[in-house]
């Protein structure tokens, strides 16, 4: 048995034990433990002690903990590249390597609001992109948006939904856990249960909806709300709207963007008591600056500016976010009065059962898929492995 102390690739096919101090499950924080690897899968998890059979071992150190990887919802970009600008293999390939050298094995890389030829040309290679390792899926916000809470996407491609745009969409359910970001109030009354129906995964966004809108859209299977406080209706006294229906509503998973910029660390706060780790889900809504050197980039002609942390246009009108997960990890304990574990929570499992992936990812346990992540106690992260692969 070959035995070591440092990071070396793991070879395809090869039996992989991961020892460490400390393991998040998916649930708590629990050691030590031996994690056994084979074929992308966990096949045991070992208390200290038991021997094992493992072809190659991996020793972290004492202050490491292993996690399940980190699940993203919403990548608009990443290391300097842009979906929007690059719907393409490496374009996306590009994304997925530069948000996991900060702990993110999963992801659905975002393409927000554009002409109908940038959602044909990622259609036409999303299969292909199933293969790049950490992509689930693909998440379109828009253009079936309101234009009223259009925020940063181009009004000239805000659109209402044809025939041949829900033939598109629906194209979409055949890759991964592919997500779609609309307002309810301006679809067909059909089209979220046909998505559903499908395989997509249909959440609210950019949206003036009232809390009535959302609970008809939820009996036809809406089951998200995208970012959620930004861009949508507001909980007023008498009108609840997203934010309220959101808030109130078991059913419903939100993600939420924790920079303490694009939501107040009040209201981040707020969310967490209300909703707590099991519905809530951390996300990243990134952009080409995040896991980048650039600190500057243009979305459809406008150049988009990095300054303390805020995204903007020349209006100020916010751009996503500067963010990475590690960071929306170490935000959540600092912001939202979450616990560690609360935290890992909201980056793992739960974006997980949001995708309906609860029996493949977010818990080290025998069955699941064994994309993990180590990290230190200041959520730095040392390492990472996709089904098993470094």
């Amino acid at each position: 048995m070959q035995t070591r102390d440092i990071p070396a690739p793991t070879p395809a096919h090869s039996t992989l034990a991961i020892e460490a101090t400390r393991i998040f499950d998916g649930e708590r924080i629990i050691g030590p433990r031996r994690v056994e690897i084979r074929d992308g899968l966990i096949t045991a998890v070992h208390t200290a002690g038991q021997a094992l059979d493992a072809t190659i071992t991996i020793r972290l150190p004492p202050e490491v903990i292993l996690s399940p990887g980190f699940i993203d919802l919403q990548v608009n970009g990443g290391g300097d590249a842009l979906l929007n600008d690059t719907p393409t293999l490496e374009g996306i390939r590009r994304i997925a390597e530069a948000h996991r050298c900060f702990g993110t094995t999963g992801l659905l890389p975002t393409l927000i609001t554009d002409h109908a030829d940038k959602m044909h040309a990622l259609e036409a290679i999303a299969s292909e992109a199933m293969t790049v390792p950490g992509v689930l899926g693909v998440h379109l916000e828009g253009p079936h948006l309101n234009l009223h809470r259009k925020g940063i996407h181009p009004p000239e491609f805000v659109r209402p939904m044809t025939g041949n745009d829900r033939d598109l969409l629906l194209r979409f359910a055949r890759h991964g856990r592919s997500l779609v970001t609309l307002a309810p109030e301006l679809c067909p009354a059909d089209a979220i249960a046909s998505f559903v129906e499908a395989g997509l995964r249909v959440s609210v966004g950019h949206s003036e909806a009232t809390a009535a809108q959302i609970a008809a859209a939820q009996d036809h299977g809406l089951t998200c709300v995208t970012h959620l406080f930004n861009a949508m209706s507001q909980m007023t006294a008498r009108e609840p709207g997203i934010v309220g229906a959101t808030l109130a509503d078991d059913r419903l998973f939100a993600g939420i963007i924790p920079d303490g910029i694009c939501v107040s660390p009040q209201n981040l706060k707020t969310a967490f008591r209300a909703m707590g780790r099991d519905r809530l889900i951390l996300v990243t809504d990134a952009m080409p600056t995040a896991a980048g050197q650039i600190p500057f980039f243009h979305l459809q002609g406008r150049r988009i500016t990095l300054h303390d942390g805020r995204l903007t246009d020349a209006a100020g009108t916010l751009a996503g976010a500067h963010i990475t997960m590690d960071m929306c990890i170490r935000n959540a304990i600092a912001m939202m009065g979450a616990s560690l574990e609360d935290a890992l929570v909201m980056a793992t499992r739960t974006p997980a059962r949001c995708l309906g992936l609860e029996r493949e990812l977010g818990r080290i346990t025998p069955g699941y898929r064994a994309d993990l992540v180590a990290f230190d106690a200041d959520v730095a992260v040392h390492r990472t492995w996709i089904a098993g692969r470094d």
